[in-house]
């Protein structure tokens, strides 16, 4: 028996993997996706989504790339996963991402075949999209310079390309290495950590799309996860993924506080 069975469930709750089955419409993320759907939509170009460590914001970007129709939009989404990344290297990706064939070696070209192809997705009566996340990592003025470079391709109805920008609060340092892309900024969201109420729907959220039948926590249980964790999914998620498993080796359902207080104590958490 593991904890799944012992607390009735069908599978792992509380897994940091981004599934969108336990997407949480929280009040503030159903307004960030008007929002930047909005953006792209009316094609103002760039908008930007900031937020701390595991505020949500991959989980907002795959989301957001869910909800675009492919009919409607030509969308794709690039995660930045280190900084030594040049100018040259990230046009010809964008390049690839936005389906160029036979993509160039000079930058000249690029650039030129990025454009024909924005031409050509917007003859089709698409819109182009490009979500970026991390991008407090493309910490370097010619990148920056290269996006200002990229929203300079308009046409009647706006911007050829539509990038959204997905970072952590350094992203402002980054934009203003460039301070005319800085002011290119069309829409700007800031993610918060939820509030008591709103940890308390999120962890009965997962625990439903778990297929759970049971009273799994206390209520002094949740209080007591949102106090280690001030609201922070990332960390919900691994202080209750941790309880469910120190709570089965104590065979103690529900959940209580002292379970919570022990791993956040584990964790680091606890002072």
């Amino acid at each position: 028996m593991d904890y799944l069975e012992f607390y009735g469930l069908k599978e792992h709750p509380f897994s940091n993997v981004v599934d969108n089955r336990f997407y949480f419409n929280s009040l503030q993320h159903s307004n960030a996706l008007v929002k930047l759907k909005y953006a792209i939509d009316s094609q103002r170009g760039l908008a930007v989504v900031v937020g701390d460590i595991g505020a949500g914001k991959t989980t907002l970007a795959r989301r957001l790339l869910e909800e675009l129709d492919e009919e409607t939009y030509e969308a794709t989404l690039l995660v930045v996963i280190h900084s030594s990344v040049s100018s040259d290297w990230l046009l010809k990706k964008l390049a690839m991402l936005l389906g160029t064939e036979d993509v160039e070696d000079d930058k000249l070209k690029i650039l030129a075949q990025i454009h024909n192809r924005l031409v050509e997705i917007n003859e089709s009566g698409k819109k182009a999209v490009i979500l970026i996340d991390e991008v407090q990592m493309l910490n370097s003025r010619d990148i920056m310079e290269e996006f200002r470079g990229l929203l300079n391709m308009e046409f009647a109805n706006g911007k050829l390309v539509n990038f959204i920008f997905f970072g952590l609060s350094e992203l402002e340092q980054v934009l203003s290495l460039d301070e005319p892309l800085k002011q290119r900024v069309a829409l700007k969201i800031n993610l918060e950590a939820f509030s008591p109420a709103n940890t308390m729907e999120y962890i009965q959220h997962r625990l439903n799309v778990a297929s759970c039948s049971e009273q799994v926590f206390t209520d002094g249980a949740i209080q007591d996860v949102y106090r280690f964790s001030v609201g922070t999914p990332r960390l919900i998620n691994t202080i209750c993924d941790n309880a469910l498993l120190e709570g089965f080796l104590m065979k103690r359902k529900p959940v209580d506080g002292e379970i919570i207080q022990t791993v956040a104590m584990d964790l680091g958490l606890a002072t």
